[in-house]
């Protein structure tokens, strides 16, 4: 399965208004690991950034006067999310500038013709009712580092929803895939190369009590999170 977790900033918060994205932060997974690659632009949006807007982000007029505009991003961007899944924090607000932006150009649709789109606001509310629910407070309750998010930016932020994502669907740091010594958000993905010959590949023979113990921590984790990728896989095959 190919992931892109995807943010955006823009100039105010309602696109009805003439507001228009400044920048576009994504990173892709596939299989739910990161593979390094990532898109990321700054975007002229040929108007001012209201002021709660350029407090949170720190981006001006200025800065963003001689980057690009977003149809001259848009194929390249298009491109990096096709075909994917993508995963936002409050998908409605990014979809519906996208989607606006897209407008603008002619014959290439809207982003749920090409994307399905996961929301994780709203994976937050199922699984912490009547919570404060917001990207940080996520980062809060989840143990994910957000130290470096002094400002909102779209890359960034998108870097610590993955790691918000990832604790909030399958509990990684109860089954031993976190640590205290694993990278921070911000730092860079590595990855690693595996062998291309499946024959090179170690096989594991597992016990029928091993498969037993192995479906029932899934189930938990799936009564837990009230999502498990992993069984809902499994079920599919």
């Amino acid at each position: 399965m190919r992931q892109v977790v995807l943010d955006t900033e823009t100039t105010g918060l309602e696109w009805q208004k003439g507001n228009r994205v400044v920048e576009i932060g994504c990173v892709e997974l596939v299989e739910r690991r990161p593979t390094g690659r990532t898109f990321h632009a700054y975007l002229n949006p040929d108007r001012d950034m209201e002021p709660g807007a350029q407090e949170v982000t720190g981006l001006t007029r200025e800065f963003l006067a001689d980057k690009p505009r977003f149809a001259e991003v848009a194929d390249e961007f298009l491109a990096f999310i096709d075909g994917a899944e993508l995963v936002i924090h409050n998908a409605a607000f990014d979809i519906g500038f996208l989607d606006a932006e897209l407008a603008r150009l002619e014959g290439v649709g809207k982003i749920r013709d090409r994307c399905a789109v996961e929301d994780t606001l709203l994976m937050a509310r199922q699984r912490f009712p009547g919570q404060r629910n917001s990207l940080d407070a996520l980062c809060k309750r989840l143990g994910v580092d957000n130290s470096q998010r002094q400002l909102h930016g779209a890359l960034l932020d998108a870097q610590i929803l993955l790691d918000v994502y990832i604790a909030l669907t399958s509990g990684q740091s109860e089954i031993g895939f976190a640590s205290e010594a694993a990278p921070r958000a911000a730092e860079t993905v590595q990855v690693v190369a595996r062998p291309s010959d499946p024959s090179l590949r170690p096989r594991v023979q597992v016990t029928t009590e091993d498969a037993a113990a192995h479906a029932a921590r899934l189930a938990g984790l799936q009564k837990k999170a009230g999502r498990c990728l992993w069984l809902e896989i499994e079920q599919a095959g």
